[in-house]
């Protein structure tokens, strides 16, 4: 078994990981970010870039070269029921210079992040590297397993972080578990081309106890049809040719495009999940991300929540792991700062899930209009509460002096 020493050892090299990484590096400190796969190319990842990001690449200097990334920008999100079209969200009520979201697939912007990363020599990104578990003396982790193409491996390092998401192999061998939260419904992801013409931006779709969400493209159109919790054998029992003439009557427009979900192959299942670890650290290790609070996808905010604690992380510990005096009272300040907006966030998610969706699904919603949507219609100015809690987040993070 080799092995090998750095300063800090990043699992995942998801938004969390490799914004974290990235932050490091320019702060000077020797980090290395394993990945399991060879590329970042999976599908049905989460693709939203928030105004906080946007914000945050401006503030590190990276903004015109990422903004040459393909991409899509979404003004507002629409809710359409039987009784008309509703705005959810207007970000163009956003305060600041980002007055919009952005679409960008992931594996792009995981990409610029690790080609950012990769300017500066002390950064090191691993592929085709899965982390196995952590390396465990006296009682702190000192680092961690991985296997790779040639063999058992291990790095050693004065901090190592689970950025390894919801199923977290680091997090499960260290011993940390997460309460979780129940969730009365999961989400079939699925992907239908778009034609010139189409109408474009972020649309749900209620009627008649069903929720469907379209979300642009550059060339199709991501979209997420609702069920109960564990409902997809349910769907699949009553025939494909049902779900397709389902998408067809939710979305009249994609009617002739429908056929394009071939088999049962090209519908994946979510399954829907809020969980947080009522301590994100041990001594030497930390979790960030899905590793430390699963989000549900309800507003599209766990890419926003991994990054803003990437960059408090990367605030608090830049200069110790600089210096090499690292402590636990550094990583409880990390869990301090990002553990009330993430609360407070996933009570969000559990309040809209249980008051509305959830019962829509279960068809006790049927061929009405949320009474929340009215209110937004009728008072406008309200629309930017929504947008800001998507947008930007309920505390978002500035990268300190010495990152940018």
């Amino acid at each position: 078994m080799g092995t090998s020493t750095t300063t800090c050892a990043i699992a995942g090299a998801g938004p969390a990981g490799l914004m974290l990484g990235m932050l490091l590096a320019r702060a000077g400190v020797n980090t290395v970010v394993l990945e399991k796969h060879s590329d970042f190319l999976r599908d049905f990842r989460g693709d939203t870039v928030h105004a906080s990001t946007l914000r945050l690449m401006g503030e590190l200097g990276l903004q015109e070269e990422f903004m040459k990334l393909a991409h899509q920008q979404i003004h507002r999100l629409q809710v359409v029921t039987d009784d008309g079209p509703f705005t959810l969200a207007d970000f163009r009520r956003l305060p600041g210079k980002f007055k919009h979201i952005t679409f960008l697939p992931q594996w792009d912007f995981l990409s610029f992040l690790a080609e950012e990363a990769s300017r500066f020599p002390n950064f090191r990104l691993y592929r085709d590297s899965e982390v196995t578990g952590a390396i465990e003396e006296n009682g702190r982790i000192t680092g961690l397993r991985y296997r790779d193409a040639t063999g058992e491996h291990e790095l050693r390092a004065d901090l190592t972080v689970a950025a390894d998401g919801r199923r977290s192999a680091l997090r499960q061998d260290a011993g940390l578990r997460p309460r979780v939260f129940g969730s009365g419904m999961d989400i079939l992801w699925f992907q239908l081309s778009k034609k010139e013409g189409d109408p474009g931006g972020m649309v749900g779709r209620l009627s008649d106890g069903k929720l469907l969400v379209r979300i642009e493209r550059q060339t199709h159109w991501q979209t997420a049809y609702t069920v109960r919790k564990g409902g997809y054998d349910e769907v699949k029992a009553h025939g494909l040719d049902r779900f397709r003439r389902t998408l067809a009557e939710l979305t009249p427009f994609l009617a002739d495009r429908v056929h394009e979900v071939r088999t049962w192959d090209d519908v994946k299942a979510l399954d829907v999940q809020i969980d947080r670890l009522p301590r994100w650290w041990r001594p030497g290790l930390l979790c960030l991300g899905d590793a430390a609070h699963t989000m549900s996808p309800i507003m599209g905010v766990g890419i926003n929540l991994a990054i803003q604690d990437a960059v408090a992380a990367a605030n608090v510990l830049a200069g110790p792991l600089a210096s090499g005096t690292v402590t636990d009272r550094h990583l409880a300040r990390v869990q301090r700062r990002r553990t009330p907006p993430t609360v407070m966030t996933q009570r969000l998610q559990r309040f809209l899930q249980s008051r509305f969706l959830e019962p829509w699904v279960r068809g006790e919603g049927r061929s009405t209009t949320p009474v929340v949507l009215r209110i937004l219609k009728r008072l406008p100015v309200l629309q930017a509460g929504p947008a800001r809690t998507i947008g930007i987040g309920l505390r978002p993070e500035h990268p300190a002096p010495e990152l940018r």
